[in-house]
């Protein structure tokens, strides 16, 4: 199996293989986004030393010496002298990688790949101080060595190589930060898989799974969307049954505080404000609020973003699709029947869940939206608003508003409707009242644009031109 997108990656890592001198990469980005595939999958067999750190047990001892274990473990495998003892430093580690890479003369490029590198890294170790001598007493005076190293501890790898500011500092030569699929890339990896999906069924997959390869991976061909849902999250056993919980202790230390905050963010579809998380989590604004919100902000799980009009408060949303429908449908809620997205889709509840989470899908989808209104390359903004009732104002909340530097602001309505969408007369005046809304708010001089973002378009009639753009699901699928 080929790989689904990733062009421009794919492009730049070709390049740094023939660059002609040493190159350090960093890839990193949400657990399961395909980070490892996309490396295995360009190199493949043009490695020269793979290792994968071992996964982190929560209070075992001795991680040090596993870890260290399984690196010798790694050199055996690509040659080491089976005579050589266990490393007992990441020191000597290191130095026993670099007399095995002086050997191979055979290869002109030496690729090294370092995977999950950020649980090399435990307690006490020296681990950073080891890489960094690596790199700068031995590969930086090299012309063929290229280190790839990967890691989904988005927090590690920013802290440790891409702002660091001891021996690492600006020694990354090359970073990519992987992102899931777009609904394009999506439609483009179920087509190559043989799963016959339409694109209002591959936009629910997208509002489920959000885009992420290793999720999409379970799809079977010959099922349809309800039916593989059923198969990986609701059947006994399910593949992907306690994948939330696995997600959140493979990321973080004491992951209990992380764990608490996405359960309060995924009740309030707008969000909250870090005090207001604070009350809800117990977790003291003191004790390391800000940091695991920084965690979830970097790892996109979570959104921090300033509303409209109110640029002093910060609120933090729930943005990551998956958790968003874990925590919804399967967190505690015991339900036991194995087909029960099957019976569901015809239920109030999922018509309402379809519309938030439709939501969620527009805010991943911006360029798509931009390229739609003819403004790719117009300076945006993009982010909701809350107006308040104050005195002589009406209230309002606009989940997405586009504010743009040519003057004009873009209201948006997202409705997940499977037909046409029609305005009446009440809805008419309720668009009027938000418009108005807007103006007295923030933009009595700019121009306000309702624009309606749906499945299959606008129905004409008396009331329809309160809508001067109308966005389609099939603009949401353009590259």
């Amino acid at each position: 199996m080929g790989i689904t997108g990733r062009k421009k990656e794919i492009d730049a890592l070709e390049k740094l293989y023939r660059s002609g001198k040493s190159e350090f990469v960093a890839i990193y980005g949400r657990r399961r986004v395909g980070k490892t595939f996309l490396v295995k999958e360009v190199f493949k067999e043009r490695f020269t030393f793979c290792h994968t750190g071992l996964s982190p047990v929560e209070g075992k001892r001795n991680m040090m010496r596993d870890q260290l274990q399984a690196f010798h473990y790694s050199l055996l495998r690509a040659g080491a002298d089976e005579e050589s003892p266990c490393p007992e430093t990441w020191i000597e580690a290191f130095y026993r990688l670099e007399k095995l890479l002086s050997q191979r003369t055979d290869v002109k490029r030496k690729v090294v790949f370092f995977d999950e590198l950020p649980w090399m890294d435990t307690a006490r170790s020296g681990f950073v101080t080891a890489l960094e001598h690596f790199w700068n007493g031995w590969v930086a005076g090299r012309s063929d060595i290229m280190l790839v190293v990967c890691g989904s501890s988005t927090s590690w790898i920013l802290n440790n190589l891409v702002n660091n500011n001891g021996g690492l500092y600006d020694r990354l030569t090359y970073e990519i930060k992987l992102f899931p699929f777009t609904l394009s890339e999506c439609e483009e990896y179920y087509r190559a898989n043989n799963i016959c999906l339409d694109r209002y069924d591959i936009a629910q997959s997208y509002m489920i799974l959000g885009g992420i390869p290793y999720y999409m991976g379970y799809f079977s061909p010959g099922e349809s969307l309800a039916q593989n849902i059923d198969r990986i999250l609701f059947a006994k056993g399910a593949p992907l049954a306690r994948e939330f919980d696995r997600l959140f202790r493979s990321l973080f230390k004491k992951s209990e505080d992380h764990v608490k905050i996405v359960k309060v963010l995924a009740t309030k579809h707008f969000g909250y404000t870090r005090d207001e998380i604070s009350q809800k989590t117990g977790i003291s604004l003191g004790g390391g609020l800000s940091e695991r919100l920084k965690d979830l902000v970097e790892a996109d799980f979570v959104a921090r973003y300033e509303p409209c009009g109110q640029s002093r408060t910060v609120y933090y949303r729930l943005c990551d699709n998956f958790c968003l429908f874990y925590m919804k449908y399967l967190q505690d809620k015991g339900i036991t029947d194995p087909g029960f997205w099957q019976h569901s889709q015809n239920t109030p509840a999922v018509a309402s869940w379809r519309g938030l989470a439709f939501e969620h899908l527009c805010f991943s989808h911006i360029p798509q939206i931009k390229k739609a209104l003819g403004v790719s390359g117009v300076v945006s903004k993009e982010s909701s608003m809350i107006i308040g009732p104050e005195s002589g104002k009406s209230g309002a909340q606009i989940d997405l508003i586009i504010e743009r530097a040519d003057r004009v602001v873009n209201i948006c309505e997202m409705k997940f409707y499977n037909r046409d969408y029609k305005v009446d007369k009440d809805e008419k005046a309720r668009l009027e009242k938000r418009i108005m809304s807007v103006q007295e708010g923030l933009y009595s001089s700019y121009n306000i644009h309702m624009t309606l973002i749906t499945v299959s378009g606008l129905e004409h009639n008396a009331y329809s031109g309160i809508f001067q753009n109308v966005i389609t699901l099939d603009d949401l699928f353009e590259k």
